[in-house]
Order: structure tokens, then sequence, then C-alpha cells
């Protein structure tokens, strides 16, 4: 089975390696993430699964009985109980380098039409109204990056090559990288009180909690930003949605929500900046992604 709703749509190159190796293909029919009912239902015969962001908790795995090898379409394996998994027998595998420059790309553009309201001024172009919207420089602003992984170290070069000062956060600091790069390291706390614009390129927690709650939220420097690249549920998105609305945070970029498709409140407001979960959807990235991740699984079957 192949659960991502856009498989193939860059190139028919990942189905035909997938048919050359001489395997049948189920698809996501659904256009979207596919529920867990879903899954069980498309994957109950399936010996094999390149899988996106629906659930693979123990339930799941233990109704597809063939089932032999999960290979994770991307980096995030939080949706995944690899121990169980491995319990079962199962060979679980991801793509960690595919996403990596893509998703810091659109990290530095989200901040850049954040910072100058680019959205906005499309809008009222597109709506037939002149308004010139008064933004903020990049110039100058200490940049938090919260999650120091590949996609957070990509990210982390691209803001010191434009002259920002970044901080970071990560459980496994890499002291010898961030030293050469001239990356300062800092607990949660000091880089949330002293950073304009916080990026989060960080797993979502095992227990589902929030990383950043209305605690955090409190300890940001007063009218700072923040872009999450990384996952839905990562952030409270009440809590955010009142920062926002009364000015503890200037703005907002979102690409990952707790529940997609998103229609919720924040698509009300004025200063965010949102898209549809696209951080790895660059063609080149995206294509390279699909393939190893079919490499992943015929490895795995073989």
């Amino acid at each position: 089975m192949v659960s991502t709703s856009s498989f193939g749509m860059v190139s028919n190159e990942p189905v035909e390696l997938l048919l050359s190796a001489g395997y049948e293909m189920v698809k996501n029919p659904y256009g979207r993430t596919i529920t867990k009912e879903e899954v069980i239902d498309l994957a109950a015969d399936c010996i094999g699964v390149v899988a996106g962001l629906e659930p693979w908790d123990s339930d799941v795995i233990s109704s597809c009985k063939n089932l032999k090898a999960i290979s994770r379409l991307g980096v995030g394996m939080d949706n995944v109980d690899i121990e169980f998994a491995k319990e079962c027998g199962i060979t679980v595998s991801n793509t960690p380098y595919g996403p990596t420059r893509a998703v810091s790309e659109i990290t530095l553009a989200l901040t850049l039409a954040l910072l100058r309201k680019i959205p906005q001024s499309h809008f009222n172009m597109k709506n037939g109204i002149w308004k010139k919207e008064n933004g903020n420089l990049l110039l100058g602003k200490t940049i938090g990056i919260v999650g120091l992984g590949k996609i957070g170290k990509t990210t982390a070069s691209l803001f010191r090559a434009l002259g920002n000062k970044v901080i970071a956060h990560d459980l496994y600091f890499d002291n010898k990288w961030a030293k050469e790069n001239l990356v300062e390291y800092a607990d949660l706390t000091h880089l949330l009180n002293n950073s304009d614009i916080v990026i989060l390129h960080l797993p979502g927690r095992k227990d589902k909690k929030p990383v950043i709650s209305e605690k955090e939220i409190a300890q940001f420097k007063p009218g700072a930003f923040l872009i999450n690249v990384s996952r839905g549920g990562v952030v409270d998105e009440d809590a955010l949605i009142d920062a926002l609305q009364s000015g503890r945070l200037k703005g907002a970029a979102i690409d990952v929500f707790s529940l997609e498709p998103y229609q919720g409140a924040l698509t009300e407001l004025e200063n965010v900046v949102l898209t549809p979960h696209i951080g790895s959807y660059a063609a080149e990235s995206k294509l390279n992604m699909e393939i190893d991740a079919v490499n992943n699984l015929i490895d795995a079957l073989r």
C-alpha cells in the first residue's frame, strides 16, 4: 500500500520501481491523510507500506497480519509504534535526507513572507486594493531554532549566511557543529526569551502534548514571530491564537496543524501566514524521497 495521496505525481518512476520489482500497489483513494480505520481496511492484505502521516499504532499493525515492512515517506516517526513493529518482526525505515533542503527553504520563504507581509499585499492586489503594507527587515533579527537535526542545521546555515545571529536548542546537541558554524547553544527558556523569530524543527512528543504551550508562549520575547514547519500538535493552537490576538506574538507562519485539513480560527487572523503542510513539496525533494522510500521497502521485503 502507498498511503500518500500525491505519490507519483512528480514522476512515475517510484511507481515503476514498485511494479518492476513484482509488487501490486494499493493506492490511497481519498486525496488526504487516511484515518486509522481506512488504514486497516486498505492495508489488511498488504505485505509492505509506503507510509505517510497516518497512524501505525499497535492496533493498526496487529490488524495487518501479512505486514513485513513499513517505509515512512518522510523523517518524523512519531506516528509509528516502532517498538511494537519490531516485536512483530516488521522492518521500519524512513527517508531522513529527502526533505531537508525543501523544508529549510520554505522556512526561509515563510519567514520573509511573514516579515514583509507578502501574502497580505498579494491578497489586496488581487482584490483591487492598493495598500502599502509596512513590514520588518530580517536584518538584525536573532533566530531561535528548536530542534537542530538535519533540517535545523540546514536552516541555521541559511540564516547564518544572511548574517543573522542563530540560537539553537536540542536535547542532543552537536557542540562541534555549532562551534564550527557559529551557532549558540541555549536552553529553551533562554532561546524563547532572546529570539526575535522562533523556528520549530522538532518531532512531536510521544505523549502528544505540545512542546510550545501557554507556559512557553509567555516566555517569548514580546513581539516575536513563530514559524512552525515541524509537526501539528507541537504548538498549542488555542494558546497561539490568544497570543496572536493579544499582540504577545506579532505574527506566525504555520505549515502543520493538529487536525488536517485545517479549518480553524487561525484562518481568521490577519497576522498569520498559513500553508497546507507543503514543507517537503518541492518537486526535486519529493521525487527523491519517494524513490528512497520505495527502495527502502523493496530492500526490506527482499
